[in-house]
């Protein structure tokens, strides 16, 4: 299960690197695959965060676990708050509404 989270997160990185790579028209286009790919990666970790036995109680917790570190140490400075902010949706199980 945790594997489909590094596939996820593989994707979205990619993405993230041609954006910052491209601008005008072809930047926004990059942006919106990134934005896409990115809540894929947060879905997934969603997914696994629902198979774990014993599920941290907080962001604190949570951030000790040894796939979370390792999802921290591979995201871009940028995206980091971005993915705790998600992660404690996800603790709080506060389900959130994305428009396309």
């Amino acid at each position: 299960m945790y594997n489909k989270v590094i596939e996820a997160l593989e994707i979205a990185l990619d993405d993230w690197a041609m954006m910052q790579q491209t601008d005008g028209d072809e930047g926004a286009e990059c942006a919106e695959r990134f934005e896409r790919h990115f809540y894929l990666f947060i879905d997934e970790c969603k997914e696994w965060f629902h198979t774990l036995e014993t599920k941290p109680k907080d962001i604190i917790e949570a951030e000790s676990l040894k796939e979370i570190e390792e999802l921290q140490q591979r995201l871009p400075g940028p995206l980091q708050l971005n993915f705790l902010t998600e992660l404690e949706d996800i603790i709080d199980g506060i389900e959130t509404k994305r428009y396309d």
